[in-house]
């Protein structure tokens, strides 16, 4: 088998247990339903994977570093802090198109990440969120947003945008760059009304 086989099997182990452990739960898919999925004697799985949570470790690093690279060029570029929002937003949301088994494993085991890849993994997670909190940062010294707690502010961003695997279902009435379009408005303009803050 070449490299390229080599990889591209991988791949589809990684692909295979994504979907089993969305459907039934991390710690109720086996090996054995891995291998099934992917049609391989157990046996042969060994030889591509060592164990379900060196997928987990695949999967979180794969997720991690597509998100991150993409956010850090934002950063890096000094644009409009409301439009890299709406990147993170939609990155999140396009994974929920693509690959939608990655996310709810990236979001629900995290925890079950063996040492020391949890520790590596959690320097990413803490990276990312300090980079939210730089764009809110910016925003602020801007004028663009209001001088808000920074942290309070990333917790709610990440609040409204992680819990988007629960509900947001591809193939929708709307895509994902408009539902990240609209989730966009509600965190920079909530839903009160010019009428309602005058009354308040």
């Amino acid at each position: 088998m070449t490299t390229a086989e080599a990889t591209r099997r991988t791949a589809a182990i990684v692909s295979a247990a994504a979907r089993l452990f969305d459907e039934k739960g991390y710690h109720d898919t086996g090996m054995d339903d891995i291998a099934e999925a992917v049609g391989l004697r157990k046996p042969t799985l060994y030889h591509y994977v060592r164990s379900k949570a060196e997928i987990l470790v695949w999967i979180h690093n794969d997720l991690m570093s597509s998100v991150l690279g993409k956010l850090e060029e934002h950063v890096a570029s000094d644009s409009d802090p409301r439009e890299g929002l709406r990147h993170v937003i939609a990155d999140i949301l396009e994974i929920m198109d693509t690959s939608p088994g990655y996310l709810r494993v990236f979001f629900e085991h995290h925890r079950d990440i063996p040492e020391p890849q949890r520790t590596d993994i959690i320097r990413s997670r803490d990276r990312y969120l300090w980079l939210v909190e730089s764009l809110i940062t910016a925003g602020i010294r801007q004028g663009l947003f209001r001088n808000v707690p920074v942290r309070t502010a990333t917790l709610a961003f990440f609040g409204m945008t992680n819990w988007s695997y629960q509900w947001y279902r591809p193939g929708g009435e709307l895509g994902y760059l408009e539902v990240a379009d609209q989730l966009l408005d509600l965190y920079l303009h909530g839903v009160e009304s010019a009428e309602g803050d005058q009354r308040a």
